[in-house]
């Protein structure tokens, strides 16, 4: 059974933990790996059986969109899963709130992953970046250069649009401000954020592109890799989303791009550890680290891996240096500041 037909076959909640374990009994002497995911199974699948192509090990995964981190804290010490992929520095700080990792000390992720993109204490470990990115018309933005602070310029007023800025991006990104100019000028910030709104914040950030292309707004907030997914989907009407916009690496006022990670983090009672620890230092190999570049259109965590052409052509991406778990640490505040600010009223 492949899988994908595994992932399928276990949404969460369709079934309990003790089912998990019975799929998941060996297939070789080399035992299993369980993982739990909220990333689309569609985007790693193969990866997953290069990995048991490659090692013998069998792999085991349950995904559902929400969820995933309570479910574990639940099960407790009779919990099946070995790690957690998840996406958002947000899910990632909250698998560490709950108490559902533990510690890794690996010589393969911290030479693979940069010291901002992992937990200090090994709890969590970046797979991929995704930039937030500006999405400006290419008919009525000549601009090619904007920093985050810029987007509160009442130059742009009645032009800007968004998802909801308490959604995990957007926090994320809040957070950043945080620790990039302090609270008070974050509030400020905030302020001309919502001065600046074409319409109340909502949808996603396809929905940005979508209502750039009907005029609604010139430039709006929108992570780098759907503009890849749009791109070279099925959907047409998302294709001329997508060629409606040239995309905008922002950077902070004497700092670098904001990025979101997808992460992995070893769960605290993961009952097969050394497979576990295999299968996270796989997923950030070469091969593995190709897969979130081509088929996600996401920025590798790995030196030296190149990004797609199409995500490349947006230029070269000059990371700000700031700490993900120190983000992942502010967004609490970050969320205070968007409901005090009221910037999704």
């Amino acid at each position: 059974m492949s899988v994908r037909t595994l992932v399928n076959r276990f949404v969460l909640g369709a079934l309990g933990s003790t089912a998990l374990i019975a799929a998941g009994a060996p297939a070789s002497a080399q035992g299993v790996v369980n993982v739990y995911t909220n990333r689309e199974p569609g985007l790693y699948s193969a990866t997953l059986d290069d990995f048991t192509k490659a090692t013998g090990i069998k792999v085991n995964a349950i995904f559902s969109e929400q969820g995933l981190s309570e479910r574990i804290k639940a099960e407790g010490e009779n919990s099946p899963a070995d790690v957690l992929i998840t996406v958002d520095i947000g899910r990632l700080q909250e698998a560490l709130d709950l108490g559902i990792t533990q510690p890794l000390k690996s010589q393969a992720l911290e030479a693979a992953i940069p010291a901002q993109l992992r937990d200090p204490e090994g709890r969590w470990f970046a797979l991929s970046m995704r930039a937030r990115a500006v999405y400006a018309s290419k008919d009525r933005v000549k601009d090619t250069a904007i920093t985050y602070e810029d987007l509160a310029d009442p130059k742009w007023k009645g032009k800007l649009c968004t998802r909801s800025f308490q959604h995990q991006y957007n926090l994320a990104l809040t957070a950043a401000m945080i620790i990039k100019n302090g609270e008070a000028k974050t509030e400020e910030w905030l302020k001309g954020i919502k001065a600046n709104l074409a319409k109340k914040p909502s949808g996603g950030d396809r929905d940005v592109a979508k209502d750039i292309m009907a005029g609604v707004c010139d430039i709006g907030l929108g992570n780098t890799y759907y503009v890849g997914l749009m791109t070279n989907g099925t959907n047409p009407d998302q294709k001329k989303w997508a060629e409606a916009i040239h995309v905008i690496l922002p950077t902070f006022q004497n700092g670098g791009t904001h990025v979101n990670v997808s992460g992995i983090a070893l769960m605290k009672h993961a009952p097969n550890k050394a497979n576990a620890v295999k299968l996270m230092e796989y997923m950030t190999s070469p091969e593995a680290q190709h897969v979130f570049a081509d088929v996600n259109y996401e920025y590798p965590v790995r030196a030296g891996v190149a990004v797609n052409p199409l995500v490349k052509s947006f230029g070269d991406l000059k990371r700000d240096t700031m700490s993900m778990s120190d983000i992942g640490k502010a967004r609490a505040k970050a969320s205070e500041l968007v409901d005090k600010v009221g910037v999704d009223r």
